[in-house]
């Protein structure tokens, strides 16, 4: 599968007026902002000591980034864990996501965990990914498929395109009942209970600093990838509610073959921007001759739009369209729809 990455957001922090530490805090923070790294890990390192979860959170931000300090992962977790263990939300997702990256699978689970739980869209996307794998936990394909859709509605573009390449591989009954929990997620959802402000705005006590979240983004960084297998058995109870049809969107056909009932379909990819999957269309008929007479469809199904051809007469045709399709469109995926 391609690169995946976790995308890099910014991670603000809430700092409390009062105390002396939690000045030092802010006098780190505005060094930051001004991009004096070096004088703001000055300003957090004793605060942090003490035991401010803020500034601990902040020196595991510089030890990642490798800003103010050498990029040290190891450290970057110890700080990461010190205000994890405080409460402190955004370290609690970061210590999971730098235990996963640093091969402490088992480990990261209880704070992906908690991270999940408050629906913090990267954590979804590792614990969704190791879930469908089996990594470190039992395996469990619609509450991986579950997370993932719920982690490409927040708008993670790896999650869309890891929840693409799900749909290769996962039946479309599983993929049923993993939107049907996604959506129970989504009315269980719990954010937060802060609200961070950017750096120097607004008058009350909080105040936030320019560091962004943790990343998997250089080439040292350890990335989830699927492991494609033989779905599990769901290891937990799914809602009951009746799900609904994927709703279908023709575009305007070209000349289809007579095929006697529904037909077999081929499905080259799910997309969360509907141009997008128009997009590819017009590419393919410009490079696959199987298309010509073909109707495209556009099949929506959740938050994504999945690009589909047919109707086919038999599998075998369609198996041969999908050679012809990785033949000259090499990279897109194409997968069978059974009538």
């Amino acid at each position: 599968m391609s690169r995946m990455m976790l995308a890099a957001g910014a991670a603000l922090l809430i700092v409390a007026g009062g105390a002396p530490a939690l000045a030092d805090v802010k006098a780190g923070v505005d060094a930051w902002s001004r991009g004096d790294y070096k004088k703001a890990v000055e300003e957090w390192r004793p605060a942090a000591i003490a035991g401010d979860a803020d500034a601990q959170f902040n020196l595991g931000q510089a030890y990642k980034l490798g800003r103010g300090v050498p990029t040290d992962l190891a450290l970057a977790e110890e700080w990461y864990r010190k205000a994890a263990l405080q409460g402190h939300y955004q370290a609690q997702e970061n210590y999971g996501l730098a235990l996963f990256q640093n091969g402490k699978r088992a480990e990261a689970v209880e704070w992906l965990e908690r991270a999940v739980a408050r629906g913090e869209p990267r954590a979804q996307l590792v614990l969704g990914t190791m879930l469908f794998n089996g990594d470190s936990v039992a395996k469990d394909w619609v509450r991986a498929y579950a997370l993932l859709t719920r982690s490409s509605a927040a708008g993670l573009p790896q999650a869309a395109q890891t929840l693409g390449q799900m749909d290769q591989y996962i039946p479309s009954d599983v993929r049923q009942k993993g939107i049907l929990l996604a959506r129970q997620y989504e009315a269980e959802a719990q954010r937060p209970p802060y609200t961070p402000e950017v750096a120097g705005q607004g008058s009350g006590a909080m105040k936030g600093a320019d560091l962004p979240a943790s990343t998997y983004a250089t080439d040292g960084d350890a990335r989830p990838s699927l492991t494609p297998s033989k779905p599990p058995v769901a290891s937990r109870p799914l809602p009951t509610r009746p799900t609904p049809p994927a709703a279908v969107v023709d575009m305007p056909p070209p000349t289809t073959r007579p095929i006697a009932g529904r037909g077999w379909r081929v499905q080259f990819g799910a997309f969360r921007d509907e141009g997008n999957a128009r997009g590819l269309w017009q590419q393919l008929q410009g490079k696959v001759g199987g298309l010509a007479g073909l109707q495209p469809y556009l099949v929506r199904s959740g938050t994504l739009t999945k690009l589909q051809a047919g109707p086919i007469g038999s599998s075998a045709e369609a198996t041969r369209l999908c050679g012809e399709v990785k033949a000259r469109a090499a990279g897109t995926p194409c997968v069978l729809v059974a009538p």
